[in-house]
């Protein structure tokens, strides 16, 4: 009880600051709880907290049992061995379409030295990061499940991984989906006037600056859900005039929502609200969980606190009454033009599959301990949150995915939770400013 007060303290003090800027996704001092999460086939609650940028191997390339490497291959037929690097990165690999077509190189996966980061060679993204300085992760891989063979829907960058993980796709037609970025800011119907998407074809045509402007109205998981009257909340860094949110808002590029009342009530920021919605025993169906960019992993930060933000959240769950009936699936948007070993499967229509990113997932009836090598990808995220209440597919990737139910999960017996040990403690992050950084440099 004096944690849930402390919680609801801190988080209400910081919303008295209120935001700025347009478009901004308020912070309201006490904003009412969502309605009460209806419980679904396996779970309560589902719980979405996207990271960014970084592949398997840049992470996990020396995990036991995982399908990790040591050495990656250079496009002049040699062998280079990944060296061992800070979480911390001053620089941030370039990871547009055109990018990644080259560290693919026809599914030779040799490319990467050829990509370079700005004046820096490209050799320089054949690393991995130190385990000490993701020990949170890694101690949620040995207790928990670790998927390492989860592609991204498209070899693209934030903007269509965010829209994927609310909907599996980005089609805009049977024809054309999208690709990339938007070309100004905020990635959504916020942008200005003139702003385009660009679009791929079928047969992996691409026209940059060709697609619409970023205020979409087709379906995604809100649509389903509202349908259902179950309870969802986005909590995110807010978006507006030089806010941190601007790029990785999936729902601010969602006509229905931004103009609709969900924006705020549904859309909250700043993104630590959902600690509030853990103390108080509120937390809707599903979650998803938008970090700060000096707690997101992307390189190009000063921050460390990643592994820490996740794990607060993960450990805030674990102590509340909600564990028993909550999955948490963590993982990372994009490749972040990072070294990864493993080709993507084939047929390679409309610019994907693209590289391998992480995924854990955490719940009591996660197999302990488990190395899953089952190929799947972002649809199938969106495929078990479907599944577990029971709602028509999108028809988007969710159809093809793989659905990982019997691989995940053991429904025999439920574990308890024991914290996760953290840099950073719950008082960090509760306390902590938002940095108001569209780290995302993706727009190059």
């Amino acid at each position: 009880m004096q944690r849930r007060l402390r919680v609801l303290l801190f988080i209400a003090l910081a919303g008295c600051g209120g935001g700025g800027g347009s478009g901004t996704a308020p912070s309201v001092p006490f904003l009412p709880p969502p309605p009460p999460a209806k419980a679904g086939k396996y779970f309560t609650h589902i719980v979405v907290m996207i990271q960014e940028n970084r592949t398997f191997d840049n992470l996990f390339a020396r995990f036991p049992g995982a399908d990790g490497t040591r050495s990656g291959k250079l496009h002049n037929g040699k062998t280079y061995f990944l060296r061992q690097a800070a979480l911390v990165e001053n620089v941030s690999p370039n990871n547009g379409y055109i990018y990644w077509l080259r560290d693919w190189h026809r599914g030779k996966m040799d490319g990467f030295d050829t990509v370079p980061i700005h004046r820096i060679p490209g050799i320089y993204v054949y690393q991995y990061v130190d385990p000490e300085q993701i020990a949170p992760y890694w101690t949620l891989a040995k207790r928990y499940v670790l998927a390492d063979h989860l592609f991204q829907t498209e070899g693209s960058g934030s903007f269509t991984a965010h829209q994927d993980l609310i909907r599996g796709g980005t089609a805009i037609s049977a024809t054309q989906h999208l690709m990339d970025f938007p070309t100004a800011l905020p990635w959504g119907c916020d942008a200005p006037a003139g702003t385009r998407t660009s679009l791929i074809g079928e047969n992996n045509d691409y026209r940059s600056g060709a697609g619409p402007f970023p205020c979409l109205s087709y379906a995604t998981l809100r649509d389903r859900l509202d349908a259902k009257q179950l309870s969802w909340r986005y909590y995110t860094p807010a978006t507006g005039v030089g806010l941190g949110g601007n790029y990785w808002n999936a729902f601010d590029a969602i006509d229905a929502v931004r103009h609709g009342p969900e924006w705020g009530a549904n859309v909250v920021s700043p993104e630590k609200e959902v600690l509030r919605d853990i103390a108080r025993n509120s937390l809707p169906a599903v979650s998803w969980v938008i970090p700060d960019a000096q707690n997101s992993d992307h390189p190009g930060t000063t921050s460390d606190a990643g592994p820490s933000w996740v794990a607060q959240v993960v450990n805030a769950i674990g102590a509340s009454p909600s564990w028993k009936n909550t999955a948490i699936v963590i993982v990372w948007d994009d490749w972040g033009g990072w070294y990864d070993h493993v080709a993507p499967p084939k047929p390679h229509r409309f610019g994907g599959l693209g590289f391998r990113v992480p995924m854990l997932l955490v719940s009591p009836y996660s197999r302990a301990g488990y190395v899953s090598h089952k190929t799947y990808e972002f649809g199938s995220i969106v495929k078990f949150i479907e599944e577990n209440w029971n709602l028509p597919p999108l028809g988007t990737t969710d159809v093809r995915a793989a659905d990982f139910v019997a691989d995940f999960f053991d429904f025999s017996r439920a574990r308890g939770f024991v914290p996760v040990g953290t840099k950073y403690s719950e008082s960090f992050f509760l306390q902590q400013p938002p940095s108001n950084r569209p780290v995302d440099d993706d727009q190059k």
